[in-house]
């Protein structure tokens, strides 16, 4: 095997095993920072030797050997192995952690646990939401930081300073290596859900650039929405988030045509939706309604986009169900957005005048001032109803609003198909 071929497959075991292994030096060490640092000077020693001596039967262990091994060497020189043993109140665990470098794989629940553990960790409250996203690509999702940057759009220094902020925030604040308990649980499973959708909205539909969406977000949020269900497997939210995800991902191919250009929900060639991952999404619809209780956000929001995914065409979509599962929401989580939302739902069961009164309404609200899908939905009411030359304007802001260019282009297309008119 070649060089390059090596570090291909080196790159495949890391991105494989990274989160793993961060997750297991995590709970030894009972820092993320550090434990991020070992793993990747494990990294770096098999890119110096596996070239030479061949990929090892069992690579994860074998970065895992070396990262303890790095550990002690490190506690060592800086005389600190007797002060983590009193901090940790754990000497012999420890002291066997760290002092037995073997090749043995850790018990499937340990990795579990670590996993957990190291999830909630990084989308924890005390970092801005800037951080908790880019934390959870870099430790879970095991990305760099130039990809992290190239998927936002942002410099790859400023999301380096957010990682390292981040780390250093959660050291400060001496956030416990463990999963929260008791009435933390809801909250902090809520902030690690939401970073989960976050990511996944955000390859959905790109805020800014010049693609429309960038499918391998969508690829990493479900990904981490899977390990997380197979983690907490009786938290029903979990199960609706991937829901969610599972059938909002399985548009993707139909979403834009051969030059890249967005093509709406309504206009979608059905056939191309992904049906494999269709019944993944529904699968985990019935998981999350049979564990019981009232269905939460993302489960309610599963349950509108399997409203789309059973319906063969557009028009046979069952938009007066998809209203009630709005009200349901609205009332659970209300917002200007949900209503924004419904509002669509309404106009397409019962006419777009019934949901232009509804729109009217949000006009002077506050926080949609400068959200260009406000303008963009009412543009839509309008040319529906004929009302082509306050359509165009409608269409024409929505395009001042938006930083993603293949929507600009979709907007100011519409609004020159107003002036035609």
């Amino acid at each position: 095997m070649s060089t390059t071929d090596t570090h291909r497959v080196i790159d495949a075991v890391w991105r494989i095993e990274s989160a793993r292994l961060i997750a297991g030096l995590a709970r030894i060490v009972r820092d993320v920072g550090l434990a991020e640092e070992l793993a990747q000077d494990a990294l770096v020693v098999a890119l110096e030797r596996w070239p030479e001596s061949g990929i090892p039967d069992n690579p994860g262990a074998w970065l895992m050997a070396t990262a303890k091994h790095r550990a002690i060497d490190l506690f060592r020189r800086n005389k600190l192995l007797e002060r983590k043993h009193e901090e940790l109140g754990r000497e012999l665990k420890v002291q066997q952690d760290l002092a037995v470098a073997n090749f043995n794989v850790p018990e499937d629940h340990e990795i579990s646990d670590d996993l957990l553990r190291l999830v909630f960790v990084s989308c924890h409250p005390v970092l801005s939401t800037e951080a908790r996203v880019a934390l959870t690509l870099r430790l879970l999702g095991g990305l760099t930081t130039q990809e992290i940057a190239r998927a936002f759009l942002v410099p790859e220094p400023t999301v380096a300073q957010r990682i390292v902020r981040a780390k250093r925030a959660l050291t400060e604040a001496r956030v416990p290596f463990e999963v929260p308990r008791g009435p933390d649980l809801a909250a902090r499973l809520s902030s690690v859900l939401e970073v989960i959708y976050l990511i996944f909205n955000e390859g959905y539909s790109a805020t800014a650039g010049e693609d429309w969406m960038r499918p391998a977000l969508c690829e990493d949020a479900l990904r981490l929405g899977r390990i997380l269900a197979e983690l907490a497997p009786e938290e029903p939210e979990v199960h609706g988030l991937v829901a969610l995800m599972e059938i909002q991902a399985s548009r993707l191919p139909a979403r834009s045509g051969p030059h890249g250009e967005p093509i709406l929900l309504l206009d979608q060639d059905r056939s191309r939706w992904d049906q494999l991952l269709i019944r993944r999404g529904l699968a985990a619809l019935e998981r999350a309604e049979k564990l019981g209780g009232a269905p939460g956000p993302y489960t309610l929001q599963a349950a509108i986009a399997a409203c789309h995914a059973r319906a063969n065409t557009a028009s046979e979509t069952d938009w007066h169900r998809i209203v009630a599962l709005y009200d349901a929401l609205a009332q659970l989580t209300p917002s200007p957005v949900v209503e924004l939302n419904r509002a669509v739902a309404v106009a397409m069961a019962f006419g777009p005048a019934a949901g232009l009164e509804l729109i009217d309404k949000l006009t002077s609200e506050p926080s949609l001032k400068a959200y260009h899908l406000l303008p963009s939905v009412r543009g839509d009411f309008l040319f529906k109803l004929g009302r082509f030359t306050e359509a165009q304007a409608e269409f024409e802001r929505a395009a001042t609003l938006t930083q993603n260019a293949r929507e600009r282009e979709l907007l100011l297309n519409r609004a020159a198909a107003c002036s035609r008119n």
